[in-house]
């Protein structure tokens, strides 16, 4: 497999550390809200990476923090009268309604910053003992001139990077581009004992900390999203390289951004929405289709019309999957295939290939999706009315769909055609009318079980019915 690396600009053969292990780390969210639908982003792609690395065969450790101590928590906290662990409790349980929702599993470790202040102490203590970081009076900085390799990862000079960021006034650091490790207590903000006395984390150690303790000294892959570039994951460098005198990250991958009705998103705009908001009108699943529908490093244009794009393609997979499954269950089972059976199987087998080739190629999920889209076509035009092909090549179809699919964390949903006494006794009804050649009463019948919410097709096969 081949990613694009932030790092050296460009695809990369990825060759883990271990052979057969791939470690990554990815940022989490700071729990102080719903995460909103730029945040989905990398959750999602980053999810199907692990998912599709998984499948190849690695043994795949996978850390995803929690920010649960910051200023916006702090004052998140204070406006609602509660207790900063409480805030996060709280939008950590719906962190997981929402990315269960989305299909992404839990990570290997999911530690939370405040759960692991030691391993953040002892870094910051090693980057003061290694000559990287300085006190004053209770804060302590990384001097960021010190590490020769700084602007790697955004490939700019520290001159171009100081002239261009944001940098806050602060008397206490030595130089502008200096940022905060360890911070001290102000009154009425959790704090914890340390060295430097009562105080917390910064943003940017909480990574290189609990990356390193969760997983290794040096990981396989960092990801997150292109925002993050510059200083989170610059700083993250900088930091544990410092400390420990190795590579922090062999691989950096970042996904694009997400655009509203083509407008940047803000909440200033009042184009800022949550996945909480979108799910209740477009179902979680869709969502994550419409956000592996572009390559990830591509940015992608969210709006209502392109969701129910993404709906309606959705709908047509699994149309296909219901209309197969049926035609599968009137199927009889063989051993010996035809000549257009045989066929059809080797094509079915080059298009999981092509499929592979995709994911291969810097986790192409658009062009992943497109194959699954040529398998639909393939069956609609080989299975359905067609009473040649034997259950077990109908059965491999199915399964093959449903494989590719779940690889992106998508399809995993089954036909729900159960149906009452009362919708049996109107199917079987029509279907006596059908033999009776009545088209009236059959249409009659049909028109009715519509409005109960079964749609009925008829096939070589007989009545096949799915819910509206």
């Amino acid at each position: 497999m081949k990613v694009f690396n932030t790092l050296s600009r460009k695809k990369e053969e990825l060759i883990p550390v271990e052979k057969g292990v791939i470690r990554m780390y990815s940022c989490g969210p700071t729990v102080y809200n719903y995460f909103h639908i730029g945040n989905a982003r990398p959750f999602i792609i980053f999810d199907t990476l692990r998912r599709y690395l998984e499948y190849s065969g690695f043994k795949v450790y996978f850390a995803q923090n929690f920010t649960d101590i910051d200023d916006k928590m702090i004052n998140k906290a204070n406006e609602l009268g509660i207790t900063v662990k409480e805030l996060a409790d709280q939008y950590i349980a719906e962190y997981f309604k929402d990315a269960d929702g989305l299909g992404i599993k839990r990570a290997t470790f999911h530690p939370r910053a405040t759960d692991n202040i030691d391993a953040i102490i002892e870094i910051v203590k090693e980057l003061e003992d290694n000559g990287y970081a300085y006190n004053v009076d209770g804060d302590v900085y990384f001097a960021a001139k010190k590490f020769e390799e700084y602007g790697k990862l955004s490939h700019q000079p520290l001159e171009d990077l100081e002239s261009g960021a944001r940098i806050n006034i602060n008397e206490d650091k030595r130089d502008p581009m200096d940022f905060a490790l360890w911070k001290k207590q102000k009154p009425g903000e959790p704090a914890w004992e340390s060295p430097w006395g009562m105080g917390r984390p910064g943003w940017h150690i909480e990574c290189s900390a609990m990356a390193n303790k969760f997983l290794a000294k040096t990981i396989d892959i960092h990801r997150g999203g292109q925002d993050l570039i510059f200083p989170h994951h610059e700083n993250e460098i900088a930091q544990s390289e410092c400390a420990h005198g190795v590579t922090f990250a062999n691989y950096w991958m970042h996904n694009g951004y997400i655009n509203i009705d083509n407008r940047k998103m803000s909440k200033s705009l009042g184009n800022f929405f949550t996945v909480r908001e979108i799910a209740e009108e477009f179902d979680y699943e869709v969502i994550r289709f419409f956000m592996l529908s572009a390559h990830y490093r591509s940015p992608i244009n969210f709006s209502k019309d392109l969701m129910q794009s993404a709906k309606s393609a959705l709908d047509r997979i699994y149309n296909c999957l219901g209309d197969i499954t049926f035609a599968m269950e009137n199927a009889e089972s063989r051993t010996e295939l035809s000549e257009k059976e045989t066929a059809y199987k080797e094509t079915i087998s080059a298009l999981k290939e092509k499929y592979i080739a995709a994911m291969d190629d810097d986790l192409n999920t658009a062009d992943a999706i497109s194959v699954i889209f040529e398998l639909v076509s393939e069956a609609n035009k080989n299975i359905i009315g067609n009473t040649d092909f034997s259950k077990e090549t109908i059965s491999l179809t199915i399964d093959t769909i449903r494989e590719l699919g779940g690889v992106l964390g998508l399809l995993s949903k089954g036909a729900d055609n159960d149906t009452d006494d009362e919708i049996n006794a109107i199917l079987k009804e029509r279907e006596t009318a059908r033999k009776e050649k009545n088209w009236a009463k059959s249409d009659e019948l049909r028109d009715k079980l519509r409005e109960m919410g079964i749609i009925v097709k008829d096939t070589p096969q007989g009545q096949q019915i799915t819910k509206a």
